[in-house]
């Protein structure tokens, strides 16, 4: 069965070429606003879940891989800042605090219609950080499309206290952990 990655994240496509299967990417074009009342963990599933479906429409015979991460402080959502000022804002507001990141992954078996899906969340606390140290990080990395505005993967790893979770990948925006499960429940095995 083809093997298709719902998203045009780099990170994403970075973090499933360690599995070494063969695999396409189609970047799905989705509205990723909230929904009114919507959780933020309801929000980064249901997109999950609603990418894949998109891609199944045009490629039926597919197991399609849907992603979406979504970053809550005080149970409020963190989007990608987009600007150098939101990213400035948004580290502000972290710093010295913890952030659950909410990384959903789906697998959508377009044939069949099998969808399975899972919310995993990471931890992540902040250092307290001076705004002089906020304006050297974003000026050398410049994570205006990461949720949260750092990348722990980058320099990003230099504004983190500590993380907790089941799997460090999720972080980064796709849960292999979960990933490799879904697979062998669709008959696919990486090894």
């Amino acid at each position: 069965m083809q093997l298709i990655l719902a998203s045009s994240s780099i990170y994403r496509r970075e973090l499933l070429e360690r599995l070494q299967l063969p695999f396409e990417v189609v970047s799905p074009d989705v509205d990723e606003t909230p929904l009114p009342e919507e959780k933020p963990e309801q929000t980064a599933l249901r997109l999950a879940q609603l990418k894949a479906r998109k891609i199944g429409e045009s490629h039926a015979d597919a197991l399609i891989i849907g992603c979406d991460q979504v970053a809550t402080l005080d149970g409020q959502q963190l989007g990608k800042p987009l600007t150098h000022d939101n990213a400035v804002k948004q580290l502000r507001l972290m710093r010295g605090r913890s952030v659950a990141f909410h990384s959903a992954l789906c697998l959508f078996n377009a044939a069949s219609g099998n969808m399975q899906a899972e919310n995993v969340i990471y931890e992540v606390r902040f250092r307290d950080l001076s705004d002089t140290q906020i304006e050297n990080y974003l000026l050398k990395e410049q994570p205006y499309h990461c949720a949260g505005s750092a990348k722990s993967e980058g320099l990003g790893i230099a504004l983190i206290e500590w993380m907790r979770g089941d799997d460090p990948n999720a972080l980064i925006g796709l849960p292999l952990i979960a990933l490799i499960g879904m697979l062998r429940n669709e008959g696919v095995s990486v090894i």
